[in-house]
């Protein structure tokens, strides 16, 4: 989804590089990257009703996007 909010591009849009060299070289970064996206591929589905789901899981999607985010500035 090309329009998605709250990609890392996005994000951190000075750490690009950064970001890029981790894919390639750290394997934990590359699979935080990649289960940040999945995440927040879910909250936009939910967010926009594509595929609705109740309040508290919509919750509980948000606060693991955002610990991965955590977890990803860390390593940045």
């Amino acid at each position: 989804m090309p329009n998605t909010p709250h990609q890392l591009a996005e994000e951190f849009p000075d750490k690009i590089d950064r970001m890029h060299d981790l894919k390639e070289s750290n394997a934990h970064f590359r699979k935080l990257f990649d289960e940040y996206h999945e995440v927040n591929r879910a909250v936009h589905r939910a967010e926009t009703n594509v595929e609705p789901t109740d309040d508290a899981h919509e919750t509980a999607l948000r606060k693991q996007r955002m610990t991965l985010k955590d977890q990803i500035a860390a390593m940045l």
